[in-house]
């Protein structure tokens, strides 16, 4: 009887361990959240692919192209990574559309995702660059955007002296 008991004790001690790891690990995540991006090693990093859809009419794809397995005709397949920049995205897809070298280019960024509440997708407006000129989010990442592997980026490319239809995202003035 004494060996029973023994044993359920030290189940017991186990299973106050277990609790006990369990709030040292929720505060490690907390303190992990905390932290600023770090770097990634691209040379140790496996990189993810990226599915980039653009259209070069101002406007991003409509939603109900994403369904029923479908994705728009403007594919581009990138490998990349999570601390991709959206200037270097543009570079990138530059390289593939030459007319959207041209300076003054304007690059709309979105990133489409499934919606976990109902069925179809989702998409958010993330940033924007442009062609010859610095901007505030030319230095945005994917990482900083929560995007999540599995999502696709909708690019809606703007030629020069053609405004860019009014986005839904509000700018602080």
């Amino acid at each position: 009887m004494t060996q029973v008991a023994g044993v359920g004790g030290q189940s017991e001690r186990l299973a106050g361990r277990r609790r006990k790891m369990a709030v040292e690990s929720r505060v490690t995540q907390e303190e992990i959240k905390k932290e600023p991006e770090k770097p990634i090693d691209r040379e140790k990093t496996c990189p993810l692919l990226l599915r980039v859809f653009t259209t070069n009419n101002g406007r991003h794809h409509r939603m109900d192209e994403f369904s029923r397995g479908n994705v728009p005709s403007s594919e581009l397949q990138i490998y990349t990574w999570m601390d991709a920049t959206l200037k270097e995205l543009t570079s990138l897809v530059k390289e593939v559309y030459p007319e959207a070298r041209k300076k003054g280019t304007h690059f709309n960024f979105a990133i489409v995702f499934t919606d976990p509440k109902r069925p179809g997708y989702r998409v958010k407006e993330i940033g924007s660059t442009m062609s010859g000129r610095k901007g505030t989010d030319d230095s945005m990442t994917l990482q900083s955007q929560k995007f999540q592997i599995g999502d696709y980026l909708d690019i809606a490319i703007t030629p020069p002296n053609r405004a860019p239809p009014p986005s839904g995202r509000m700018r602080p003035y």
